[in-house]
């Protein structure tokens, strides 16, 4: 009986638990999907808006939509170094933006074309950033892979023990009634 309530509860848990982690990929697949883009923070230039380690969603929105005070992602040069940061104003007529950080004393030395805008970015998920990044590199793409198989290794052997161990039992009774 105990043992039946204690396997009833981990197939309960891993299976909450796989759900979850499913749900979350789905979501974030999802956003993909629809045409987010995804990035890191790496530096503190926003804080507290986006601290480093957050992973930021951009939307790609056109450029004369954006207003002043908006945040904005931006292809900061030409070795493509991405950066985020909030617009101090616009200048339409030659199609620029200036840009600062919020936590920056400053603003930036030059201007940002309106072609090298990516978007602004929308959601903020904290310190996922840290993961995503992770994973994207060995031994943290190894162990993100080892962890979702042991996942389902939790979802799934505890079923395959238990048919084992009935098919078991079954041919006991079998070898019994026939020696009976």
């Amino acid at each position: 009986m105990k043992k039946t309530l204690l396997k009833q509860g981990w197939n309960i848990l891993s299976s909450a638990l796989v759900a979850a982690v499913v749900l979350v990929a789905v979501s974030l697949v999802l956003l993909r999907m629809m045409g987010y883009q995804v990035f890191n923070v790496v530096s503190g230039s926003m804080e507290p808006t986006y601290s480093v380690g957050d992973l930021i969603y951009v939307k790609s929105v056109d450029p004369d939509a954006v207003e002043v005070g908006d945040p904005i992602t931006f292809v900061l040069n030409e070795n493509l170094v991405v950066a985020t940061h909030r617009v101090i104003r616009v200048d339409a007529e030659n199609r620029h933006f200036y840009t600062k950080g919020d936590a920056n004393e400053t603003a930036d030395a030059a201007p940002v074309h309106f072609n090298n805008l990516i978007g602004i970015p929308t959601l903020s998920i904290p310190k996922l950033g840290y993961v995503s990044d992770f994973i994207q590199h060995p031994p943290g793409t190894y162990i993100a892979v080892g962890a979702g198989l042991m996942l389902l290794a939790a979802l799934f052997v505890p079923d395959l023990l238990r048919g084992k161990s009935t098919r078991q039992e079954e041919k006991e009774k079998q070898e019994e009634e026939i020696t009976v």
